[in-house]
């Protein structure tokens, strides 16, 4: 299936450069701006109001056939009203949980950090909700690059209180005897803002691979997509969110504003390029203002083999 709809750090002479999400949003919204308030108001109504279960089913290179597991996708929460006030995570959280998946994983950017929030939800309260989430393999968390940036002690600290362990550059290997899985999860690539648009990753992918070591097939968490082009084939699948599916979707413009080096290659949904399998979340909330058009908020459910 593909859509059409992407430890240590690494040393500061390597920088990452990205296209900022203010960049991409201001564009898009000032396309959408011109078809007047009806357009900002369902904007602001898929973003709050709307919840889908995006659903991928595959049997990934590296993945046994007859080894089921099933995964539910929690990316990009960005807690914080209007759109992603305490109500709402209860419901991500509940809607979640019935599906009863095998494990589930939170692929970071917890908070809200745009200047329209109207509900603050403090660290310890968004986990404590996150902390209800069930699975049979738990539940595992990295952070993304708003956490690094904004309240990134506090947001270690109610993880740590929920008992959501943290995986960063970092590997466990998960599952019965016989159906055993390797579960990684990256640093995060745009850890450290170095100005200018540049930043310094405090992610690792080689020392992250160096700690699987059995047959076991993979499972990789990141944040950002664009180390898709580096994972290596030992990797089943690998799980990103970041890009919120492009967030605002105005046909013909959003591909040029979507934030990644790589523009729309990596957007959204499920990539294969040489046979290795991407799966990139649309995310449930938002950055810069709380508006979404043409990709709502999503939980995504995986079942592999």
């Amino acid at each position: 299936m593909t859509s059409l709809r992407p430890s240590e750090p690494l040393p500061a002479e390597n920088p990452r450069r990205l296209i900022s999400r203010r960049t991409l949003l201001l564009g898009g919204l000032g396309v959408a701006a011109l078809s007047g308030p009806a357009v900002a108001g369902y904007a602001g109504i898929e973003a709050t109001a709307l919840l889908e279960v995006t659903r991928y089913a595959l049997t990934p290179r590296g993945w046994p056939s007859g080894q089921r597991l099933t995964i539910t996708v929690l990316a990009d929460l960005h807690a914080g009203g209007p759109n992603m006030g305490l109500q709402r995570i209860r419901d991500i959280v509940e809607t979640a949980n019935a599906l009863r998946s095998d494990i589930v994983l939170l692929l970071g950017d917890f908070v809200a950090t745009h200047r329209f929030v109207t509900e603050p939800v403090p660290a310890p309260v968004w986990a404590a909700e996150l902390g209800r989430l069930k699975a049979p393999l738990g539940t595992h968390a990295i952070l993304g690059n708003h956490d690094w940036w904004f309240e990134q002690t506090q947001i270690r600290r109610a993880l740590a209180a929920a008992g959501i362990p943290l995986m960063e550059n970092d590997a466990a290997l998960l599952g019965e005897p016989g159906a055993r899985f390797w579960l990684a999860g990256l640093g995060d690539q745009l850890a450290i803002p170095l100005g200018k648009g540049h930043f310094r990753g405090a992610d690792d992918l080689p020392a992250t691979m160096a700690k699987v070591v059995t047959d076991d097939p993979v499972v990789l968490m990141v944040h950002e997509p664009d180390i898709f082009t580096d994972v290596p084939d030992r990797v089943s699948l690998t799980l990103a969110g970041h890009t919120h599916g492009g967030q605002v979707r105005v046909p013909l413009v959003w591909p040029a504003f979507v934030p990644s080096q790589y523009g729309a290659r990596f957007a959204y949904g499920h990539i294969v390029e040489d046979g290795r399998d991407l799966i990139v979340s649309g995310g449930l909330g938002t950055s810069i203002v709380p508006m979404r058009i043409g990709v709502p908020p999503e939980i995504v459910h995986v079942t592999l083999g």
